[in-house]
């Protein structure tokens, strides 16, 4: 059985490091140092972290990863090989350790959406589908040279919450079949396309996650969905980093309160007299040239998330209300 060194620190990384312990010797983790958070800046741990402790593996928390006694302690383990998922980028020094090498999964069928937000922008960009990717890392973010890739539908209401989900479970699938390779010494890889054509997948930036009422409908029923962090239950992702929602201002009874919408849908007009038109009942549409927005689900800021017909029981829609 291969020895194996698990480099993560989100939920994502987490779910699939326990899925991997099962079937694997998993000897240590990397992971980001503890974290203050909240009020009460109490101490939060990552979800690698609380796992590696639930299944007494060692788990490493360097706050810079040259550091020379972290990586001796690294190379004594004498490791076969590193996997990375959702953590920074590794020095050449620590990726060159393992004699098998160091694999990376990515959340994207690559080369297209290297980066950071590989979920929202294949979502933000309208795609109809996307996929996960495993590669050896090399000296470039993303770059390295393919070993197996998975493709992966997806639906006009998929939000990023739902997709972040679904491809944990397609990546633990993945995952697996990459070390089964390993263990039976049938590699293959192959090296990524390089073109001014490839799709990125940058940092989300607060400015982005802004709507601009002028763009088009369908970027920002797209902007909606692949910043949103709700579920198909209507329950909010637990790790929302990944999903800071799209947002916009609205002036009603007197007030401007911001508004994260979660959920829309692109509909028929009812009222084309009407730039937003609501019953104050069941719907909410902001009317363009030949279609509506329908806003679904959505939160002022500082209170809970409501569905449509919850919001509009407190706050009625008509003319004096402005969306900023």
């Amino acid at each position: 059985m291969m020895k194996i060194i698990f480099f993560g620190t989100p939920t994502f990384a987490s779910e699939i490091l326990e899925s991997l312990i099962k079937k694997n010797k998993v000897i240590a983790t990397v992971t980001a140092p503890d974290k203050k958070k909240g009020r009460g800046k109490k101490i939060q741990e990552s979800a690698v972290k609380k796992i590696s402790k639930e299944n007494n593996i060692t788990c490493f928390q360097p706050n810079n990863l040259k550091d020379e006694n972290f990586i001796n302690q690294i190379q004594k383990l004498n490791a076969d090989l590193f996997i990375v998922i959702a953590f920074r980028m590794l020095p050449k020094l620590i990726w060159t350790i393992p004699p098998l090498g160091t694999i990376n999964l990515h959340t994207s069928l690559l080369p297209n959406y290297r980066g950071a937000a590989p979920i929202n922008w294949v979502i933000l960009n309208g795609e109809i589908k996307t996929g996960i990717t495993t590669f050896f890392i090399n000296e470039n973010i993303d770059q390295g040279k393919i070993i197996l890739n998975k493709e992966v539908k997806l639906s006009k209401d998929t939000t990023a919450a739902m997709l972040h989900n679904l491809l944990i479970t397609y990546s633990k699938e993945l995952l697996n079949q990459t070390i089964e390779l390993f263990l039976n010494n049938t590699v293959v890889s192959h090296a990524q396309e390089h073109s001014q054509t490839i799709k990125m997948a940058p940092k989300l930036s607060k400015e982005l996650c802004r709507i601009n009422w002028s763009e088009s409908i369908d970027s920002i029923n797209n902007k909606i969905h692949g910043l949103s962090p709700l579920l198909e239950n209507n329950q909010i992702l637990k790790d929302i980093s990944i999903c800071p929602s799209a947002w916009f201002e609205i002036k009603i009874q007197n007030k401007v309160r911001r508004v994260k919408v979660l959920k829309s849908e692109i509909t028929e007009i009812k009222n084309k007299n009407l730039k937003i038109d609501s019953d104050n009942i069941s719907y909410l549409n902001i009317n363009f040239t030949t279609q509506a927005l329908s806003i679904k689900h959505l939160q002022i800021e500082g209170k809970n998330h409501l569905d449509i017909k919850q919001f509009l029981q407190g706050n009625k829609i008509d003319s004096s209300v402005k969306f900023l």
